[in-house]
């Protein structure tokens, strides 16, 4: 029998509640009408801006988070030895790309599920078949993305790596290879949980992640509190083990959670929607190629510096390092952004689709103001988070990561432009030509400048973070432009 929440329009005006509600904003002053005639209203600039804050403040919590989980790593790791450390990082390189793309593709059930909300909320039967035929996508290209990991041992003779670090580095690998799915898996319910207005969930579970990863850690690498002594293997173990924590987190925190309860999400996922699982793949597929190609430039990057010496490359290590810490911010913005505008596009309202977007893009700019000038003031004191700059045994170090560091501060607002304007146009499930955007941007002029400035001229490091810099100039340049042109080129509704 069919429930009230399943039948695809209304019987009556609309009342916003719960998620819809939270998307919407709760003070509104413009009327605009969907395309079954319901009554809804587009949110002001203010409410916007509170309403944007309420989801990107969160996942922007939730992804630095994230970098102190694999910090927690690295910190044990280390205890065991340079080799055991340096395998454990080629390892993770492979493993944290496959896996950040994958995310990438999966994660397009974001403005899919904002979408539905904004076209008939609740949109019961709507959101529930993209979440499981996303839970689909995310095991078959888990799967997928472990036999890609199996690849690090080929990639690592090829590249002339040490015997002792390629040895560590496959012990490592064939065991973190089975924390894929289920990390996909969480990310899923993540994206999930977000959009419906729980994106403090996020938050809080991968917080006590961190505990249950420094624990495991603890335990497996070291045979502490009754568990075996593993060495390496047993990081990896660690990260399994809270990979499935954080999975069944989600699922208790769906299934307790009224608000998200209702869905249904985790039931009947036997049954195929095969045309919403071609919709998340056409959606996603440009999103894992762009995060391919923009990883892919700062990899290049790490190969570039390391021709010039060791000190450099430890030093645009350090500096790209805070720079990425910066970035978490406005990537949580743009996921945000994602949600917000997919709501509006699917309420067929442009005013509420262009509020959502200007007000992330101002959002992740301020910040990224603020992080620029934290740059140029006060870079010593950055420093301090991964290194000792009074040491002399860092002096070089820390003088490479200086230069490069007053490099960062002027690409972070590049940075963050492009990444929030990216997510703005994923909400309008605009993701193939910003694909081709990024992969230009990145490996014409971005890479193109690296070579050109580093190898030709004199200024070497420099010149490869000013072709850095570059790329993502280019990069926010054109999004913002095709973002302004949206109504142009038909990428809104009416």
């Amino acid at each position: 029998m069919r429930r009230a929440g399943d039948w695809p329009f209304p019987k009556a005006p609309l009342r916003l509640s719960g998620p819809a509600r939270l998307l919407a904003g709760s003070e509104p002053t413009q009327t605009m009408t969907t395309h079954n005639s319901t009554s809804l209203q587009t949110p002001g600039w203010g409410q916007e801006l509170r309403a944007t804050f309420g989801i990107a403040g969160p996942l922007a919590a939730a992804n630095l988070l994230q970098m102190l989980t694999y910090a927690v790593d690295v910190i044990f790791i280390a205890r065991l030895g340079e080799q055991e450390l340096a395998g454990s990082a080629l390892a993770v390189a492979l493993f944290g790309l496959v896996l950040w793309a994958l995310t990438g593709l999966t994660g397009a059930v974001a403005p899919l599920i904002a979408e539905a909300l904004g076209e008939r909320a609740p949109a019961l039967r709507a959101v529930r078949r993209s979440v499981r035929m996303a839970l689909w996508l995310a095991v078959i290209a888990g799967i997928g993305g472990m036999g890609l990991c199996l690849l690090l041992d080929p990639i690592m003779r090829v590249s002339g790596q040490q015997p002792e670090i390629i040895t560590f580095a496959n012990q490592y690998n064939i065991v973190i290879i089975f924390s894929m799915v289920p990390m996909l898996l969480a990310a899923v319910l993540r994206n999930f949980v977000s959009a419906l207005g729980r994106p403090i969930f996020a938050t809080a579970i991968t917080g006590l992640g961190i505990f249950v990863n420094a624990g495991a850690n603890y335990a497996f690498i070291f045979g502490e509190l009754g568990a075996p002594e593993l060495g390496l293997a047993g990081a990896a173990v660690a990260t399994i083990i809270t990979a499935f924590f954080t999975l069944g987190a989600y699922v208790a925190a769906i299934r307790f959670d009224r608000r998200l309860h209702r869905y249904h999400v985790l039931g009947r996922l036997w049954s195929p929607d095969w045309a919403r699982l071609r919709q998340i793949v056409r959606v996603g597929t440009p999103i894992a190629l762009t995060i391919t190609a923009e990883a892919g430039i700062f990899g290049a990057a790490a190969f570039l510096m390391g021709r010039f010496g060791a000190a450099e490359l430890a030093g645009h290590t350090v500096a790209l390092q805070l720079a990425a810490l910066a970035f978490q911010v406005p990537f949580g913005v743009g996921q945000a952004a994602a949600i917000r505008v997919g709501y509006f596009y699917g309420a067929r309202d442009p005013v509420g689709v262009q509020r959502a977007g200007w007000v992330a893009l101002a959002i992740g700019t301020g910040f990224m103001v603020f992080t620029a000038g934290l740059m140029v003031l006060f870079p010593k004191l950055l420093l301090t988070i991964y290194v000792d700059p009074a040491a002399p045994a860092n002096a070089a170090l820390v003088a490479f990561a200086l230069q490069y560091l007053a490099l960062a501060a002027i690409f972070q607002l590049a940075d963050g432009v492009q990444a929030v304007a990216a997510g703005a146009l994923r909400g309008l499930q605009d993701t193939s030509v910003p694909m081709w955007i990024a992969i230009f941007s990145y490996w014409v002029p971005g890479i193109g400048v690296s070579i050109g400035l580093g190898f030709f001229t004199p200024l070497e490091g420099t010149g490869v973070w000013i072709g850095l810099a570059t790329g993502l100039f280019f990069a926010a340049v054109l999004l913002i432009w095709r973002w302004w042109r949206r109504d142009a080129l038909g990428l809104t509704r009416s």
